[in-house]
C-alpha cells in the first residue's frame, strides 16, 4: 500500500475527514465509526480514528492493495 498517499492526513481523523478520505458520505463514515470491527477511538462523545489504524483497516479489507495509487 502506498502510505505516502495518506501522509498529509492528521494523526487522528474525525467523521468528516474520514468521509473525505474514503470518498463516502458523512453518514457512511459514522456507520463505520459505530461498527464493532472498525478501529474507533472514543473520547467523550466524539468518535475518531487514528490514521495508522485506518491504514491497517484498509489493508485488511482490500487484501493489502491500495485504494489510492
Amino acid at each position: 500500500m502506498k502510505t505516502e498517499a495518506y501522509a498529509n492526513l492528521p494523526d487522528i481523523l474525525n467523521a468528516d475527514m474520514l468521509a473525505s478520505t474514503l470518498g463516502i458520505s458523512r453518514a457512511g463514515a459514522y456507520q463505520l465509526l459505530n461498527s464493532a470491527e472498525f478501529p474507533t477511538l472514543q473520547i467523550g462523545k466524539r468518535k475518531l480514528v487514528p490514521k495508522d489504524k485506518l491504514i491497517q483497516w484498509i489493508e485488511q479489507h482490500t487484501g493489502g492493495s491500495s485504494i489510492v495509487d
